[in-house]
């Protein structure tokens, strides 16, 4: 079997169900473990800043990606963006938020691997999960600056057609837009497949329970309960 086929064309779906079975498995079977297990009170300096730079990074990055992998080039065509200003906007928006989130990470990475108390109570797919993601986030910086020595879009438009064809259920004919390109956008991809088939065993699937309704929540007024003396 054609090993770009295998990567890139049958793998992509064993991801899927993985992620989609797994997380249901694992809330139906294991709630108790649905959760993002904060280590703040065992480390908390530098804690806050350091979350906060990786959270705004990665969201940014996953609705960038989300955008430029999932959105037809088509739309963006008839925004009257062409694929070259599509690349030019991808390269700079996903290099500002790779930079911040790269930031945030370096020291959540640096504080699991070195911090003596919150490497004593992390546990093996804590630390494996959090430098995978390091290393995607690697790669995907690295890609930056390959792709400045093609600024005419057509790499963006074959991951773009990749992806559209493997939504449409055609994997033979998404493989074919991944051949020819360079091999750190193969890493990338495939890395970043492989976080979805680890997704349902790690802490990230507290990324299901984001509390959206809190932003629609009425607003709650807390009183003191011993209100002092006038």
């Amino acid at each position: 079997m054609n090993l770009d086929l295998l990567m890139f064309g049958i793998y992509p779906y064993i991801a899927s169900v993985i992620f989609f079975l797994g997380s249901a498995l694992r809330y139906d079977r294991e709630q108790y473990t649905w959760k993002a297990q904060s280590s703040q009170m065992l480390s908390n300096k530098y804690f806050r800043f350091a979350s906060v730079f990786f959270h705004v990074g990665i969201i940014m990055i996953f609705a960038g990606h989300f955008a430029g992998l999932v959105m037809p080039y088509e739309l963006w065509e008839l925004l009257g963006i062409s694929l070259a200003q599509k690349q030019m906007i991808a390269l700079g928006v996903g290099g500002f938020f790779g930079v911040i989130c790269f930031i945030g990470l370096t020291m959540l990475v640096w504080r699991r691997l070195f911090n003596p108390r919150v490497r004593a109570s992390s546990s093996l797919m804590d630390t494996l999960i959090l430098l995978l993601i390091y290393w995607q986030l690697i790669l995907g910086i690295i890609t930056i600056f390959v792709s400045t020595g093609h600024m005419d879009g057509h790499v963006m438009k074959d991951l773009m057609s990749w992806s559209r064809y493997l939504l449409t259920f055609h994997p033979d004919k998404a493989v074919a837009y991944m051949s020819d390109i360079h091999w750190i956008y193969k890493a990338h991809v495939f890395w970043g497949v492989t976080l979805f088939v680890l997704f349902p065993f790690s802490r990230l699937v507290h990324i299901w329970s984001v509390p959206v309704k809190y932003i629609g929540r009425k607003q709650q007024i807390v009183r003191s309960r011993h209100p002092s003396k006038r």
